[in-house]
């Protein structure tokens, strides 16, 4: 990019239209990189060298509203949470909350989890948005990372 970088249009972007959802693609496989990307305010981060593999993936969960991340992003992601210092917010969650914050970290759809526990996915919905709203969050990958950091599932 001539005058300014991914990152730095990601932010912009993300500053003048937040419902915006910004897929990196990057021909850097660094942890650095990617971070920066994911703070800046990417959903997802697709290598060049395997963007004919992975990019309608990423596109497709983009438009969802998941994150994307490629198999060595998430184990640096996870890296990264387990040996931070930052402590888990104090507001707890219901046990029907916490099933929905596992089967979200583990890659769930809302209509899969809704079909895993007999709910609608209006349900799931309305219980995401709640979890995000008490533990001050803003995503699925958000709620990824405080999975990982509860314990609620296995890096």
């Amino acid at each position: 990019m001539p005058r300014i970088t991914g990152i730095q249009a990601c932010r912009e972007i993300v500053r003048r239209a937040p419902d915006v959802r910004i897929l990196m693609l990057s021909m850097h496989d660094n942890e650095q990189y990617l971070f920066e990307s994911l703070k800046a305010g990417a959903c997802g981060y697709v290598l060049k060298p395997v963007a004919d593999r992975d990019l309608l993936e990423a596109c497709q969960a983009a438009m969802r509203g998941e994150p994307f991340l490629y198999p060595s992003a998430v184990t640096a992601l996870i890296r990264l949470y387990l040996h931070s210092d930052n402590g888990l917010p104090d507001t707890l969650l219901t046990p029907r909350e916490e099933e929905i914050v596992k089967l979200i970290a583990e890659g769930h759809s809302s209509k899969q989890i809704a079909e895993t526990l007999v709910i609608s996915a209006k349900t799931v919905d309305r219980h995401r948005a709640n979890i995000l709203h008490k533990l001050h969050l803003r995503d699925r990958l958000d709620v990824t990372r405080y999975a990982i950091r509860a314990g609620l599932v296995e890096p």
